[in-house]
């Protein structure tokens, strides 16, 4: 009796757990569709139904929103087959045969003619157009488009490009996205081996299509092999792919203007992946290399690169550099990209915070050179304002600045923690986390104060009971020997002046400027 009581209640919560993951999928599906775009290219993904499991939950019901999403992740593919199906119905084998010779001649026209413009538009496979669309209905419907590649000499000499995207096309339209990375990696090889013998740099839009394809049908045939329980690794591939295009491009020559572009997409596959401390190398290529000139890049492309190596200082802690790198992508952003206008102001916002605060700076924020300009007092660190953050959407922030100005952990700890997933997607999480130091500092920093009005001449003098008695104020559980370590800490990180007497207890700080600025620097220059 009991233990048929048990598999009951056991299947009562597999139940409940699908049904609840039936409800929640349109939020799991918007959520997951947000792309990061900061180039003029964005990706238009189809929604992805993967679960990635909650630790916290009870493993029963993590089961049980794996399966649900994996039903449903079978049934969309149905669907999209049955479409397909019907779609196909009201085709004809003649008008599929139309359709591929009239995209045959389409793109050997544009080869002949050196026209990049139209080129690219029958490469882009991810865009959905309906030209690409109603070729990959025909190419399902019409089984021997290589007998057409052969029968004319025209067609044979793209035959080694076109031969491998027919496929892709097909399996994308099928959503075999596994095998349609796969044939587009092929296609893209043929197409860099051409690309290597065109003189002049009529193709470069056409390879740049082929960079970001290769990237984002990548980055969804890794989602399809994680959803089978299988290593990801075509996005590492595709990386290897694109390193081989820009030793293509970095040379002399007119091609060299797409060296940026292909570098930018490379930047997105290794934060990605979080290897980002390949970015490096490919960063010195561009910016020691003397066949480069930064200036004569497009600016759409100079943007994105500023903005993902300001990243990159953020991370490093070298602010003056970040500021430098993140102001000029705000600067120069399209202003009708909002989008891109706020990933930029995120960073910056993090950065800003980074910097060591005073409670009279201003931050001053305006509108002009048709964009969003950011201009940071570099003296000192400045601290926003509420309403500015709300003014421009970074609300998440205001309890951030608010523990940095009093000097509460528990506040600093409590926005992490409910902004957590938000943080984590705008890829300042761990610069955030870093903040702890200066809270700690601006905790010290009124303790000094508050004892210097009552004795200026042992204000110098801290113990560690009262900032102990601060922290249990606050809710933190220390004891002496860990306020010990942090104190210690602060000192090594310039944050404060002075030394530390073990056996009394006692922090002495410097008499002249204890809490110096930092002006900039990383905490611990």
């Amino acid at each position: 009796m009991r233990r048929g009581l048990s598999r009951i209640q056991g299947f009562r919560v597999e139940v409940a757990a699908m049904v609840e993951t039936l409800l929640s999928m349109e939020d799991l599906e918007a959520a997951e569709t947000r792309e990061s775009k900061i180039g003029c290219c964005g990706d238009h993904s189809a929604p992805r139904l993967i679960y990635l499991p909650d630790l916290r939950l009870h493993p029963t019901v993590v089961i049980a929103k794996m399966r649900a999403c994996a039903v449903l992740g079978r049934r969309q593919k149905q669907k999209q087959k049955q479409k397909l199906r019907s779609t196909m119905a009201y085709l004809s084998m003649g008008e599929a045969h139309r359709r591929i010779t009239e995209y045959l001649n389409r793109f050997s026209d544009a080869v002949l003619t050196q026209d990049g413009s139209s080129l690219k538009q029958l490469l882009s496979i991810s865009s959905n157009s309906p030209l690409l669309l109603s070729l990959a209905d025909s190419l399902n419907l019409f089984h021997d488009s290589n007998r057409l590649l052969k029968q004319s000499d025209r067609f044979s000499q793209i035959s080694e490009i076109v031969s491998p995207l027919f496929r892709s096309i097909q399996n994308f339209r099928l959503g075999n996205l596994l095998d349609s990375y796969n044939a587009f990696e092929k296609a893209a090889n043929a197409f860099i081996q051409e690309f290597r013998n065109w003189e002049s740099a009529w193709a470069l839009e056409a390879l740049y299509v082929i960079a970001y394809e290769i990237r984002v049908l990548a980055e969804r045939a890794d989602r399809e092999l994680a959803s089978v329980g299988k290593t990801p690794e075509k996005l590492k591939g595709a990386g290897s792919f694109l390193m081989k295009v820009f030793g293509v491009l970095a040379g002399k020559g007119p091609k060299r203007v797409g060296a940026l572009y292909v570098t930018c997409q490379l930047f997105k596959i290794y934060f990605k992946l979080g290897t980002v401390h390949l970015c490096r190398s490919v960063i010195r290529s561009i910016e020691t290399a003397r066949i480069f000139d930064f200036e004569e890049f497009p600016i759409r492309d100079k943007v994105t690169y500023m903005y993902y190596t300001g990243r990159l200082e953020v991370f490093n802690e070298n602010f003056p550099a970040a500021d430098q790198k993140l102001s000029y992508a705000l600067t120069h952003c399209n202003p009708h990209r909002e989008a891109n206008i706020r990933f930029v102001s995120v960073m910056l916002a993090a950065y800003i915070l980074h910097l060591h605060p005073t409670e009279n700076g201003n931050l001053g924020w305006g509108w002009g050179g048709g964009g969003l300009v950011c201009s940071v007092a570099r003296n000192v660190g400045i601290l926003p304002k509420n309403w500015l953050l709300e003014k421009y959407n970074l609300i998440e922030y205001s309890n951030i600045v608010q523990a940095l100005k009093r000097g509460d952990l528990r506040l600093l700890r409590h926005a992490l923690q409910e902004h957590e997933d938000r943080f984590l997607r705008s890829g300042v999480y761990l610069v955030l986390e870093k903040l702890e130091l200066q809270v700690y500092q601006r905790l010290v920093k009124k303790i000094y104060f508050i004892q210097k009005q009552k004795d200026p001449s042992k204000a110098h003098q801290l113990k560690l009971e009262v900032i102990v008695k601060a922290l249990k104020w606050l809710e933190m559980d220390m004891d002496v020997d860990e306020v010990e370590c942090i104190m210690s800490i602060l000192i090594y990180k310039n944050l404060m002046k002075g030394y530390f007497a073990h056996k009394s207890k006692v922090v002495v700080l410097s008499k002249q400027d204890p809490f110096p600025k930092l002006n900039g620097k990383p905490v611990n220059s």
